[in-house]
């Protein structure tokens, strides 16, 4: 049987101007698309003129300069609308997308999109589910006892992956996706199967929600705009909650719900949500 982390995936990264989801600016993002494993990669790039400094401290992590993205780079407004695009059309087509650390990610690109286009992320997906899977959550959920770091340089070194030119947004999309096939080989062995990610539906604003079947996004609406939040990554204090899994089968706990309120709301990825691990274990 063909598992689905073999199929059709997508994986979405970005470099910024920081690590402030609410301030900092994305300056080159990429969405690359496989259709099976060991397929041909396609990848799709955008280099983003931010209209702000970029802090010394971020070129020496990504390696571009002001000058380079003001001769090369676009205005952010047309790009951002062709990120969100390129997003719903690949989560229409119900390919899982695979962001490394997505809270941040999609998180910001939602800010991006308010701040350009007033618009939201939620709005250009329009409905269509998210069915993200987070490297870093879908590690730390199935060897949560490990000890040491689980950034995606570390993670590929763990399990094979090759990373070629971290810290370009095309390179690290592509290791975030080789990276979800491995860690799934890793563990998928003596499972009777491994189910397909699945999003579940939204609930009303300020209710608890419960861990669906081979859920791996979970969306909540927040009180800002009706756009979908998404549970937080295990250790995210700094963004709201922690996800949290009891031992057997997932568990919602009292923080593992929608989070901060305030207007926009972030997005998070839910260790209890990850594709019926649980589950699938248990056979």
């Amino acid at each position: 049987m063909t598992h689905w982390f073999e199929g059709p995936l997508a994986a979405f990264d970005t470099e910024t101007t920081g690590v402030d989801v609410e301030q900092d600016r994305i300056v080159s993002a990429a969405l690359v698309a496989q259709d099976t494993a060991g397929g041909r990669v396609r990848v799709t790039r955008w280099l983003v003129s931010p209209g702000v400094p970029v802090p010394p401290g971020a070129t020496d992590v990504h390696g571009l300069t002001d000058d380079h993205l003001r001769r090369n780079g676009r205005w952010p407004a047309p790009v951002m609308d062709e990120m969100a695009r390129a997003l719903a059309e690949s989560c229409a087509s119900g390919r899982p997308l695979v962001v490394m650390n997505a809270p941040f990610d999609l998180t910001l690109l939602d800010r991006e999109l308010r701040r350009h286009r007033a618009s939201s992320l939620a709005r250009y997906l329009d409905g269509t589910p998210m069915r993200v899977v987070d490297p870093r959550v879908l590690d730390k959920h199935l060897d949560r006892y490990r000890k040491g770091r689980r950034t995606l340089t570390d993670l590929c070194a763990r399990y094979e992956v090759v990373l070629d030119g971290a810290h370009d947004a095309a390179a690290d999309a592509t290791a975030s996706l080789e990276l979800v096939r491995a860690v799934c080989r890793r563990f998928s062995t003596g499972w009777s199967g491994c189910p397909r990610p699945s999003c579940t539906p939204s609930r009303r604003p300020g209710t608890r929600p419960r861990p669906g079947p081979g859920g791996v996004v979970r969306q909540e609406r927040d009180a800002g705009d009706g756009g979908p939040v998404v549970a937080a990554a295990p250790g995210a204090a700094r963004r709201g909650v922690t996800g949290r899994t009891g031992s057997g089968h997932a568990k919602a706990g009292p923080r593992d719900t929608c989070g901060p309120a305030f207007p926009g709301g972030r997005y998070w990825v839910r260790t209890s949500d990850l594709f019926g691990v649980n589950e699938a274990l248990s056979h």
